[in-house]
């Protein structure tokens, strides 16, 4: 996130209305490294601009800020996977390798549309809640009601996507899905506050409402990757549920080592691990199970090792002597894994 925010700054360092909003932001003590946070002061200064100004702001300057963020955003995402053999298509290959009884199921924060592109790529059926050829709608009645075909997986864009948009059409908002990407156009890159002002139909509530249920389900298991514990929200919204479930699991495997320069990389995701046993977090070095924080240990008996999965439990020696990593927290070696879990590619043997 603070990469797209610096991109972002940079894009727009001309832009002198873009200068003063940052210091505006500053003034106000909120954090002018995270483009969510920015675009959630816009809008809460758009809602009580309306007729007049706000800190020096009018509503039309504010909503020409956010085009022009969202532009920036756009600009940086609006990427393509090179080639079949990413990280994506590890995933999706191992989506399809088997018939599932259950469909998988993919939260996401990002916004890009990297794992649209993968799916499609490898002819995997997905739904994302959105419905129609045009000017898809979003359907939450089929959210809410499971009336999708169990062979297809289903996305979930929590924050949002560069091909959503929002419009006004007879006094209502209506958000509905796009496969081009518009130009200055009003983007549903959905993370402020308003979220939570808008009706129950708004995307945002009926996804955060149906990772809610997918934890609460019997048995159930959620693999994080490349989230950091840094959105509230989604934070309340897994806590609450594991501890409504205690049948639920929910594993976060995070990037790079516990610590960095001796300071803790992702505390927030420690201290929950520490007080809720069906929160396991796993750096490369250390990791938090069943409340338990140990560094990784490889096993003195090679009787117990499982060969296919040796390569993911590597020795390094530091300043400290041997150390045992365990990098799945690295979305390339997690992919990996999984391409392990449904076999080799052919030409390519175990030795």
């Amino acid at each position: 996130m603070k990469g797209l925010t610096r991109a972002v700054s940079e894009q727009l360092n001309v832009n002198a209305s873009y200068g003063s909003l940052l210091s505006e932001l500053k003034k106000a003590e909120k954090n002018v490294e995270n483009i969510e946070d920015i675009l959630s002061f816009i809008r809460s200064l758009r809602m009580v601009a309306k007729g007049g100004t706000v800190r020096g702001f009018s509503e039309d300057g504010l909503l020409e800020l956010e085009r022009s963020i969202c532009n920036a955003i756009v600009s940086k995402l609006d990427v393509q996977l090179l080639g079949q053999e990413t990280p994506y298509h590890r995933l999706c290959n191992w989506i399809r390798s088997i018939d599932r009884k259950t469909a998988i199921e993919i939260f996401t924060t990002n916004y890009d549309m990297l794992m649209e592109q993968a799916l499609e790529d490898l002819g995997v059926p997905y739904f994302d809640g959105f419905v129609g050829a045009r000017r898809s709608f979003f359907d939450l009645r089929a959210i809410e009601d499971n009336l999708i075909p169990v062979h297809w997986s289903r996305l979930w864009k929590i924050h949002g996507s560069i091909n959503w948009y929002q419009e006004k059409i007879e006094e209502e908002n209506v958000v509905y899905r796009s496969s081009e990407i518009k130009k200055d156009a009003s983007h549903l890159i959905y993370p402020s506050h308003l979220k939570y002002e808008e009706s129950r139909k708004m995307p945002y509530l009926a996804l955060i409402d149906q990772l809610n249920r997918f934890i609460r389900r019997k048995s159930s298991f959620l693999i994080l990757s490349g989230y950091s514990f840094n959105d509230g929200h989604l934070n309340d919204t897994i806590m609450n549920a594991l501890k409504a479930n205690p049948t639920a699991m929910v594993l976060g495997l995070m990037y790079g080592a516990y610590k960095d320069q001796g300071t803790e990389r992702y505390p927030e995701a420690y201290r929950l691990a520490k007080k809720q046993h069906n929160l396991n977090i796993w750096t490369f070095d250390t990791a938090i199970i069943g409340t338990n924080l140990g560094a990784w240990v490889k096993s003195q008996n090679d009787e117990d090792d499982e060969v296919d999965l040796k390569p993911f439990a590597q020795s390094e020696t530091t300043d400290d002597g041997p150390q045992c990593l365990v990098k799945l927290g690295d979305f390339s070696e997690f992919t990996r894994f999984l391409q392990k879990i449904i076999g080799s590619p052919r030409g390519v043997s175990n030795g």
